[in-house]
């Protein structure tokens, strides 16, 4: 496929993040002439809670939930050719230094992106190919 045209709603870095990864691999198609065109919608949010905390109330753990939408249309019928949710989370551990956590968080989001980034890779080789 070749991204021809796309959108991102909800939590902007979270989808271009996974846009970019969909457009490097794209790029790689820039001059097949049986590359189908397609127009991208992704909609990304994500969700930070604490998970335990010690009997002072300390908060000692956080989970996260990255919650993706994908969208994908023909570019030239509009027929979707993908619609997709994807939902993944993780836990980390609060480390002494806040700027420790807020590192950790970061690493977190990042496989959750890479783990839904690959989801998504499945699912659009499944759609491309049935279709």
């Amino acid at each position: 496929f070749d991204i021809a045209n796309y959108s991102i709603q909800g939590d902007k870095k979270l989808g271009n993040q996974i846009y970019s990864k969909l457009y490097n691999l794209s790029k790689s198609n820039k001059n097949n002439p049986e590359a189908q065109s397609v127009h991208v919608l992704i909609n990304a949010s994500k969700e930070k809670n604490a998970t335990t905390k010690d009997n002072t109330g300390k908060i000692l753990e956080y989970k996260v939930t990255l919650n993706v939408g994908v969208i994908m249309k023909d570019f030239l019928t509009n027929n979707e050719i993908l619609n997709q949710n994807f939902a993944s989370f993780a836990s980390y551990k609060v480390q002494d230094q806040y700027s420790e956590s807020i590192k950790l968080e970061k690493i977190t989001i990042n496989n959750l992106v890479n783990k839904t980034y690959q989801d998504l890779l499945i699912r659009i080789s499944e759609n491309m190919l049935t279709k």
